[in-house]
């Protein structure tokens, strides 16, 4: 359905990605009329060229590592090599199949209005396509991100490339300089290494995943060297040089790398210039939507979600935010996100997943003297042996209080956020969580083992 003439609507949802999609289908049910504005496809980054592309090729690797290692098992296969093509048609598949259901739930909604063009802010209620001017009584920015570079680095999309060019690669590149070493490039780097690349990440600050709790960055490094995955962190990038082959990067001491291409992985920047938004008011700080806890950014009936909002860039958050928006105009009065309770996993192999505080953040918050935590390690669970991946569960928690972070390293410990998540947002005490049975073999019970070690009654943990 669209409304080429514009039109007023309850809402007006400038962006089509997870936060504006997700606003758009809780306020169609809450019977809300709904102009969604998107210049592309609905969906945006995370569907076409983030979250889902990225793992169907983080699960092709997947599938090229166990086909290599599969005599460990009892099984002998070859690996013959890597068809990207093939790889490509597999992972375009699945972001199509998504994309048409997508389309349909949007599309077939009586209460949405789809809009296809470039919006502009251009009154507190209003936003104009192509000349035409869709009024909200309220409205939602959902504008997202875009791939971040540093001044002086120009992407070309061919030997300097952003994530969204590495997506369509129809080639593995024989070496890769990976500047970045985030989640965008740690996963990237897994990918390549897997399909037969060789790989290096430049990393400015001290540890990879730096993000995340300090002994899961040194179990990822010892993993990544393990797989001879290179790494140089410390190392702030200086300058990149094409060559007839690739590029060399120097970095900080003036050491210099070649590889047929440089990622850059350092980030995303919000979607926010020349779409009108301050000139209404609204506040932005280094490009993002400066909003109260409630989502709104103090201008009128303007509420901005997803990656334009300081905070994690995560499409699962994005969801959560559109969903509250929606809600909040309603007059729901839904409950303020807690955004350390938002799950966040890194799928590279090993894949890293944690909710809440780092041992550091909580000893800042409680003091270190009220802080302590627990390893357990996945060689003493069956299920993790069985797919012969190491690592571990750490909990920290509160004297006397409840678990204030869960942190997972591991093969597929990004399954096991969804309980971890749970644990944290409802504030469960170790003595709870060690009352319910984990089903075994499996490797949700390396949590429930972890719950009952701190809550003084270990079973298959060693001292």
């Amino acid at each position: 359905m669209s409304q080429p003439n514009g039109g007023t609507f309850d809402i007006v949802i400038l962006g089509a990605g997870s936060g504006g999609y997700a606003a758009a289908l809780r306020a169609a049910e809450l019977n809300l009329s709904v102009a969604l504005i998107d210049k592309a496809e609905v969906g945006g980054t995370c569907l076409h060229r983030g979250c889902i592309p990225t793992k169907a090729l983080l699960h092709a690797a997947e599938i090229a590592d166990q086909t290599r290692e599969s005599e460990q098992f009892g099984v002998k296969a070859d690996l013959v090599g890597i068809d990207m093509a093939g790889v490509n048609a597999y992972k375009d598949g699945v972001v199509g199949r998504l994309y048409k259901g997508l389309q349909g739930l949007l599309g077939h909604n009586k209460n949405i209005t789809l809009v296809q063009g470039a919006g502009k802010l251009v009154g507190k209620d209003t936003v104009e396509v192509d000349g035409r001017r869709y009024t909200g009584r309220n409205v939602i920015l959902a504008t997202g991100s875009y791939s971040r570079t540093l001044p002086g680095l120009e992407i070309d999309g061919q030997k300097v490339i952003a994530s969204e060019h590495a997506l369509k690669l129809d080639r593995v590149p024989s070496s890769a300089i990976v500047l970045g070493g985030g989640v965008i490039g740690v996963e990237f780097a897994s990918v390549w290494k897997s399909f037969g690349a060789d790989v290096t990440i430049i990393e400015a600050l001290p540890r990879l995943v730096a993000a995340e709790d300090e002994e899961i960055s040194k179990t990822v490094e010892r993993a990544f060297r393990k797989r001879k995955i290179n790494f140089k962190v410390g190392k702030p990038f200086e300058k990149v040089e094409t060559t007839a082959d690739g590029v060399k990067v120097t970095i900080a001491g003036g050491e210099t790398l070649e590889a047929e291409v440089l990622l850059v992985a350092v980030g995303r920047g919000p979607t926010t210039a020349n779409l009108g938004y301050e000139e209404q008011g609204i506040t932005l700080e280094r490009g993002f939507v400066i909003t109260n806890e409630r989502l709104h950014t103090g201008v009128g009936n303007i509420y901005a979600v997803g990656d334009i909002v300081p905070g994690l860039q995560l499409a699962h958050r994005g969801f959560q935010q559109g969903i509250f928006v929606a809600e909040e105009i309603a007059g729901k009065n839904p409950a303020v996100i807690d955004e350390a309770g938002i799950p966040r996993v890194t799928y590279s192999d090993p894949e890293v997943a944690s909710v809440g505080l780092t041992e550091a953040k909580a000893k800042e918050k409680y003091g270190a003297d009220k802080v302590t935590s627990y390893n357990y390690n996945l060689g003493g669970n069956g299920k993790s042996q069985i797919l012969k991946t190491a690592g571990f569960v750490k909990l920290v928690r509160v004297e006397d209080g409840p678990v204030v972070g869960v942190h997972m390293v591991g093969a597929r410990m990004g399954e096991l956020v969804g309980e971890a998540q749970l644990i944290y947002n409802w504030e469960a005490f170790p003595e709870e969580v060690a009352q319910l049975v984990h089903a075994h073999p499996t490797q949700n019970e390396a949590l429930g083992e972890a719950f009952l070690a701190l809550a003084g009654k270990p079973l298959h943990a060693h001292s």
